[in-house]
Formats: C-alpha cells, sequence, structure tokens
C-alpha cells in the first residue's frame, strides 16, 4: 500500500487513504464519504483498535451506536459508506471478511417536492428582483433573480451556479460551461435567447456597478473574488417564500432551491408530451443535460404530477385505439 499521506490515523489510516484514491480514480468527489470515513478512523483509534482482527461485528455496532442518526437516510449513508470500504478491504485482501453486519433502517414513504410552475416561477423571479440592496450586498435583487433564473430554467444545481465563472459564461454561442460538478465532470450546457438576453442584461448592470468581469471573476459575487455561497443561495430562497403564499399540497415537502431543478426536470418532460414527443426516446438526452450519470439518477426527479399521468393516459389511449382499428378486419 501507499505511505500514509492523509488526515487519518487508526491502524486503516493507509487503507481508507487507498480506498479514497480508488474511488476518486473514478471520478467520484466522495467527500461527505471522506467524512464518514474519519468518523469510523476516530473511533477505532479512540477504542485503541490495533489489529484488524479485532474489528469484529461488534465493534461495527458500537461504532454505529456512538453516531446517533435520527433520520434513517442519514444512518443508513453512514452504514452504507463503511459497508463498501469493509467490502473494498475483503478484495484487496486486508482483512478475510467484512465485519459489517448492521442493516439499513426502513424508511418512511418520502415526500413529493414541491413543483415550480412557469407562471409561479415568474413570481419568484419578481419577488427576488425586489431584493434591496444592502451594504455587503451591492444589485442584490439583479443577482437573485439572475441566479434563480438559471436554477428553473436550465435545472443547475444550486453548488453549480454559485461556482460559475464568467470565463463559464459564452454569450455569443449561448453556452454555459459546468466545471467539476458532482462527480468531478465538466459539461455544457445550451441556453436560449431568452436566458441569453437576462445573462446579457445582467452583465452589463454588473459592469455599469464595476464589478469585475474578468475571466476568473465569479458571476455571482457581492465581494471581490469571492463567489455567493450555497447556503447564501438556499437562505435567500427560503426568505422570499412568504411572499409567493404558497399553498403546499398534502404529502408535498416545502419547498428547497434544489427544487427548481425538479421543476425543470418534470417541466421538459411535460413539453415532450405536449408536442408529441416520446419521453422515453429523449430520458438519455435529459440526463446528460442535468449531469447524471445515468438515466435512472434522472428519473428520481421525474415526479408524476396528475398533468403528466393525463398525457401518458391519452397517449396510451391513442395508440391502444390505432392497434385495435388495425386489428379490425
Amino acid at each position: 500500500m501507499k505511505p500514509r499521506q492523509t488526515r487519518f490515523h487508526s491502524l486503516l489510516a493507509d487503507a481508507m487513504a487507498g480506498f479514497l484514491a480508488y474511488k476518486r480514480a473514478l471520478k467520484r468527489v466522495y467527500r461527505n464519504e471522506e467524512a464518514a470515513l474519519r468518523l469510523l478512523d476516530d473511533y477505532l483509534a479512540q477504542q485503541r483498535v490495533h489489529g484488524v482482527l479485532q474489528i469484529t461485528p461488534e465493534t461495527i455496532a458500537a461504532f454505529l451506536l456512538s453516531r446517533p442518526r435520527c433520520r434513517p437516510r442519514s444512518y443508513n449513508h453512514l452504514l452504507g459508506v463503511v459497508r463498501r470500504f469493509f467490502a473494498w478491504l475483503v478484495v484487496q485482501g486486508i482483512v478475510p471478511a467484512s465485519p459489517v453486519q448492521a442493516h439499513p433502517r426502513p424508511t418512511t414513504s418520502r415526500r413529493l417536492p414541491f413543483l415550480f410552475d412557469p407562471p409561479l416561477a415568474r413570481r419568484l423571479l419578481t419577488v427576488a428582483a425586489a431584493l434591496p440592496d444592502n451594504p455587503r450586498a451591492p444589485l442584490r435583487g439583479p443577482t437573485y433573480q439572475m441566479i434563480f433564473a438559471l436554477l428553473y430554467g436550465l435545472g443547475l444545481r444550486v453548488g453549480e451556479v454559485a461556482k460559475l465563472r464568467w470565463q463559464d459564461v459564452d454569450l455569443d454561442n449561448r453556452l454555459l460551461v459546468i466545471r467539476h460538478a458532482k462527480f468531478g465532470k465538466t459539461r455544457l450546457v445550451p441556453f436560449g435567447p431568452k436566458i441569453g438576453a437576462s445573462l446579457a442584461a445582467y452583465r452589463q448592470r454588473c459592469q455599469e456597478a464595476r464589478r469585475d468581469l474578468a475571466s476568473p471573476a465569479p458571476v455571482f459575487s457581492f465581494s471581490p473574488g469571492r463567489a455567493i455561497c450555497t447556503g447564501a443561495i438556499s437562505q435567500t430562497f427560503h426568505q422570499l417564500l412568504p411572499a409567493l403564499e404558497l399553498t403546499i399540497p398534502p404529502g408535498v415537502r416545502p419547498p428547497r432551491a434544489h427544487d427548481l431543478r425538479h421543476s425543470f426536470a418534470v417541466g421538459t418532460l411535460r413539453h415532450w408530451y405536449e408536442t408529441g414527443l416520446d419521453p422515453a426516446q429523449r430520458l438519455l438526452h435529459l440526463s446528460t443535460f442535468l449531469g447524471h450519470a445515468t438515466p435512472s439518477s434522472t428519473a428520481v426527479y421525474l415526479t408524476i404530477t396528475r398533468e403528466l399521468l393525463e398525457h401518458a393516459s391519452g397517449r396510451f389511449a391513442s395508440s391502444a385505439a390505432s392497434v385495435a382499428m388495425e386489428a379490425t378486419p
């Protein structure tokens, strides 16, 4: 194994470093997973575990109990990281068998995301544009209006918008370069004339306000060279919600900034139905546009609404009628 070059300090320090290096060679970010491994590393060091044979199922169970998790999803994430790590150790011949015998906790039914339709999205942008400036945030309204327009209009992740640099915005070719996104990928995202006009107008306002527009400068910033953080974007989004006077249907969770991305995906699917396109043949296109590794990841975003069911039902009825007519002698 490679020499220790990590923050780990237990007997599995080198193995943990090797595991992370392996995953990151596969273009996985593994930031949260590294944090989970640090918890295990600290526990093994505190318990003075000095041999791999001392890591028993009871040891792992005690570790999991030492990290209480109220939500099943959080517990299952920690368990999953530990399980994958020891499975890798078995393949590497570092341990004879995995000591992880705990089972995932059952999860309750997940609430649906809140979906923004075009009129509601326009209201959100109007409310965002009216945000007043303050000494620490000049051009606050236009900045957040543009941020939410990209989240809804292009289905970008909050982190992707926050990390945009002016060098990534090609107004002439109507193209965004999304660098080092989830799984370490970089992709190109085309945009239409409306988004292009909004970006051009926003850039003009930044120029008039004498903001730094050099290539490496962040697109969304309130202080030189420092991009707006994702937490500030999420916090501002929640501050705007009362002005929208939303009615949240039963079984739907309160809106999050990430729901704008969900809304883009569902809106795209709805548009395909309305224009007679086959969603099954275009799902890979949407998956690529959103930066997903596989179409199955995109399917998580495609919340089935009553409108989509009506479109799908109508298409099935039309197809079934056509087949029946062809079969009639």
